[in-house]
């Protein structure tokens, strides 16, 4: 009889191993469907692709190069995001508080009790929710406390598959450590929203010789510095947004239409025709405007100006985004980075609708 049961051990334990082995196979990207990162120097850049093969298969987004970057932390990673539900991040980062990296995560509290966060939370991984109406919405990670990851893209199956988003990657210690103290005045301060400490923009991080200024909502009146941006241009504004309701940034874009500034837009078609959109208004009067192709959500937030600088992030130029949403925005003067954004541009007006 014990002989049985040492046997229905062994055999239960063998079938246990067999099971996880193939959990680990269907839940692990596919190598020659991961996206090779560009080598570029100091950044790297991905665009989701929801017509692509890896939306199929839910293998190979821009997630899986950031997975690959968590499992190569030596000492900490820093997590900022409205909400996870990625297999390939929860993985990625209880694989890394297992083995002895600093994990800390911040979240928007409506999305805290999803499994894929809870799953975090049971590993032992430190997880706070902003706890407060107006959203915790910013998307960053910090790896090492020398790279910085942001974006448009959530950390969910939508944002890296079905969505069209953008992840950029900085390897920056200067970058990292900005975002680093605005991690940590949520995180150990509980300072959210409208509680954050009023600051105003610092001096520009250089990076290899390019300049990039950090801004945080609703800290810094992000909205004034993007509209002094608009200001400046000299030939050209390209937008591409999942929406538009900030009054101030759409009067600007208007008034340097008129002007003779060449002005392109790319919007969600659906947020479009929301309550509160200016984006009619600036195809009224006669901007070159068109509603994208996507039947999920174009959920870009980027304007390039003179084909020279980029203005990306998680901030939607909206109200809430200026005033009482936790937000994170780049401004990278950088002719090469701009040329990559503009080719995303180009290519998703190529499947958009007047």
């Amino acid at each position: 009889m014990d002989r049985r049961r040492a046997s229905r051990s062994i055999i239960a334990l063998l079938l246990f191993y067999v099971f996880n082995l193939a959990i680990q196979y269907l839940t692990s990207p596919d190598p020659a469907e991961v996206a090779q990162p560009q080598p570029v120097g100091w950044y790297s850049i991905y665009f989701t692709n929801p017509e692509g093969a890896s939306a199929s298969t839910l293998r190979g987004g821009p997630d899986a190069m950031l997975a690959t970057a968590m499992d190569g932390a030596t000492q900490s990673i820093d997590v900022a995001t409205q909400e996870i539900d990625l297999w390939s991040i929860r993985d990625a980062l209880i694989r890394a508080h297992e083995r002895g990296i600093q994990v800390r995560v911040v979240t928007e509290t409506d999305y805290a009790s999803n499994p894929e966060m809870q799953a975090l939370v049971l590993a032992g991984i430190q997880v706070r929710g902003d706890e407060r109406q107006p959203l915790m919405h910013n998307k960053f990670v910090v790896i090492d406390k020398s790279e910085v990851w942001t974006g448009s893209m959530n950390l969910t199956v939508n944002g890296a598959y079905r969505n069209n988003n953008n992840l950029l990657r900085i390897q920056s210690a200067q970058l990292a450590d900005q975002y680093t103290e605005e991690f940590e005045e949520m995180l150990l301060e509980d300072r959210f929203g409208q509680l954050s400490w009023p600051d105003v923009p610092r001096a520009p991080v250089d990076v290899e010789g390019t300049q990039i200024e950090v801004l945080f909502s609703p800290d810094m009146r992000t909205g004034d510095h993007i509209v002094a941006l608009l200001q400046s241009a000299e030939e050209s504004i390209h937008i591409m947004a999942f929406n538009l309701t900030l009054n101030t940034i759409a009067d600007t874009i208007l008034r340097r239409a008129d002007e003779g500034i060449d002005v392109q837009g790319l919007f969600d078609a659906d947020q479009s025709h929301n309550q509160g959109s200016d984006v009619a208004q600036l195809s009224d009067s006669g901007i070159d405007v068109m509603l994208d192709g996507n039947p999920r959500k174009m959920h870009h937030k980027v304007i390039i100006i003179d084909e020279s600088i980029v203005i990306t992030g998680s901030y939607n130029f909206s109200r809430n985004a200026e005033e009482k949403n936790d937000e994170n925005v780049l401004v990278i003067y950088s002719p090469r980075l701009a040329k990559e954004y503009l080719i995303e541009f180009s290519r998703l007006r190529e499947i958009g609708t007047k």
